[in-house]
């Protein structure tokens, strides 16, 4: 059995986008590895080289992963759900809540 190869998609600075992006990667079906060196990681450390988080996926996935993570940064996640797309009756329901109809005071 051939041993899964883990390649660097992203390195970033801290844990919180590090953790952001793997749920975006793992949401399209992509397994992810997060990898801190220690001592970042027990104090937190967002700058520098003890802060510096790579984001690793499976070898197979990496231009999947890559594609989707160029679109993030671009901000072209457009086939993502918004609440007018999801919900377009609670968008009439909430203009309709600021017009002051229905308002006895």
């Amino acid at each position: 059995m051939a041993e899964l190869q883990w390649e660097v998609v992203y390195e970033t600075n801290g844990a919180l986008l590090a953790e952001i992006l793997r749920g975006l990667l793992e949401a399209q079906d992509i397994s992810v590895v997060l990898s801190q060196e220690g001592a970042g990681r027990v104090y937190g450390l967002t700058v520098g080289t003890l802060g510096r988080v790579q984001i690793l996926v499976p070898a197979t996935d990496l231009d999947r992963a890559q594609k989707i993570l160029d679109e993030y940064e671009k901000g072209e996640m457009t086939d993502q759900p918004t609440v007018e797309k999801e919900f377009p009756d609670q968008q009439d329901q909430a203009e309709g809540d600021n017009t002051g109809e229905g308002d006895d005071s």
